[in-house]
């Protein structure tokens, strides 16, 4: 995947918006963080991924998921782009999107996905 694929995932979230964060590309929604791009290894910041999902993933999937120091503890995992493929990455976005995005938003969103 390419940031472009990101993007591509993530923008059909409603109100989800292309953004920045720490300099870096983003998705963001009415301004709050979903995920980030780290430039520096080519991983996304994915967020609402408790400590035992995070070790899970990394155990299961070192080439796809990691994390470094700077983020152990959190409720963070990182993924490279490299190896990560669309469908692994859209119930990440969905679940973040769901925790920030405004209740009638994402009521509204799983009345239309239940129904379609």
């Amino acid at each position: 995947m390419n940031w472009n694929d990101v993007l591509a995932v993530g923008l059909v979230l409603p109100e989800m918006e292309a953004a920045t964060s720490y300099g870096t590309p983003a998705l963001k929604v009415r301004g709050t963080l979903v995920t980030r791009l780290r430039t520096e290894d080519d991983s996304l910041v994915l967020l609402e991924v408790p400590p035992d999902e995070s070790d899970m993933l990394i155990a299961a999937d070192p080439e796809t998921f990691h994390i470094t120091p700077h983020y152990e503890g959190h409720a963070i995992v990182l993924a490279r782009l490299a190896a990560l493929e669309p469908e692994r990455l859209r119930p990440f976005l969905l679940r973040r999107w769901r925790a920030v995005a405004p209740k009638r938003l994402v009521a509204r969103f799983e009345t239309a996905q239940e129904e379609a």
